[in-house]
């Protein structure tokens, strides 16, 4: 159980003061707000943009309630406030850049040219992280019951927390599939069984991955936690296609074996011929990673991104754009909080370091 959480490095009373330089933080979760409490601690005036309408990122809306707890995430932001870090909220950064339908669960109430961000501060971090979920790129899976999970969490932490009606999350009920092995996957499973707005209309919860329980990246701590909640574990099986027939919800799975290859540090998962089944679910959620969610097009303000949508930056975090760094998942893909804050941590550093020679 985390019983605090600490963003500043300082006490809020012994911020120095008469520094005078700005630096602009886009992305109020791990990466952003661990940067903004080591560069405050500095001086700097830090304002920090999210598009969420309350700071914490992943940390608030993205993560089951029972893993991260959200009080304490609230108690380290409400330090950085009374440090004297400015928080925009409800604001995404330019506004014709798409982040699916994450766009429409959010629903920014502004948005916000990152031309102009840059060129108001003396430098810039983009910590936006990953929030828009891959495809399966599966026959169906655009059909209303079948969603992708991240969305589906985020949606509920912002209608369980009076940010956004309920109606912006699927109403769920009866039999849902679940499909993948990491973290989204366990909260996806996870949440529908225990919070109140859920659990008394599900059936049963079944979670499907296509390797084994040892190679989930949750562990298999969680995958055991998950079976005692009374979630159903199909380990070696992907969904090939979601349909609808005579009033039915179908999905046809297929069995796979584990094959070794050299020099690969997992086995990979393969489809056994002949092993397909089929079997009905009232919805199914996906949760088969998620990907950058850069709040610019490739070569905008001058910043490169590469072929998979992370922001190129060099050893020292600062992107193609002098002045302007990039930290987190937005920079190294998916990964969990203590590596996000690590990176958050090293770019602010690297700011530091940065704007004393300017």
């Amino acid at each position: 159980m985390i019983l605090e959480v600490k963003f500043l490095r300082c006490k809020p009373d012994q911020v120095p003061t008469g520094v005078g330089k700005k630096v602009a933080i886009i992305g109020a979760g791990t990466a952003g707000l661990g940067a903004a409490g080591l560069l405050r601690c500095k001086g700097y005036q830090v304002t920090v943009y999210d598009m969420l309408p309350e700071p914490g990122g992943m940390l608030i809306f993205g993560i089951h309630v029972y893993r991260i707890p959200k009080p304490p995430v609230r108690e380290g932001v409400k330090e950085l406030m009374d440090a004297g870090v400015e928080f925009v909220l409800n604001t995404k950064i330019n506004a014709n850049v798409s982040y699916g339908i994450m766009d429409k669960i959010i629903s920014p109430k502004q948005s916000v040219d990152l031309e102009d961000i840059i060129k108001e501060h003396d430098a810039t971090l983009i910590a936006t992280g990953t929030w828009e979920s891959n495809k399966m790129k599966v026959k169906g899976e655009d059909l209303p019951w079948v969603f992708p999970s991240m969305e589906f969490i985020v949606a509920t932490h912002l209608a369980k927390f009076g940010y956004r009606p309920w109606d912006i999350v699927p109403n769920l009920s009866g039999r849902l599939l679940v499909i993948g092995g990491g973290y989204t996957a366990e909260d996806a499973a996870y949440i529908p069984m225990t919070y109140d707005e859920f659990k008394n209309k599900m059936k049963k919860v079944v979670l499907s991955y296509r390797r084994s329980k040892k190679e989930a990246p949750m562990g298999v701590m969680e995958m055991n936690n998950l079976e005692a909640a009374g979630i159903e574990i199909w380990e070696l099986t992907v969904p090939t296609e979601f349909r609808e027939e005579n009033g039915k919800r179908i999905v046809k799975i297929i069995r796979n074996q584990l094959v070794h290859a050299p020099g690969e540090k997992r086995p990979k998962p393969v489809p056994i011929p002949g092993s397909e089944f089929e079997t009905e679910f009232d919805f199914a959620s996906k949760a088969v990673g998620e990907r950058p969610t850069a709040p610019l097009t490739n070569n905008c303000c001058g910043i490169t991104l590469t072929d998979w949508g992370t922001i190129v930056t060099d050893k020292n975090l600062m992107t193609t754009r002098k002045g302007v760094f990039a930290a987190g998942d937005v920079v190294h893909g998916p990964s969990q909080l203590g590596p996000a804050l690590k990176s958050g941590m090293d770019a602010a550093n690297a700011i530091i370091k940065y704007l004393s020679s300017i």
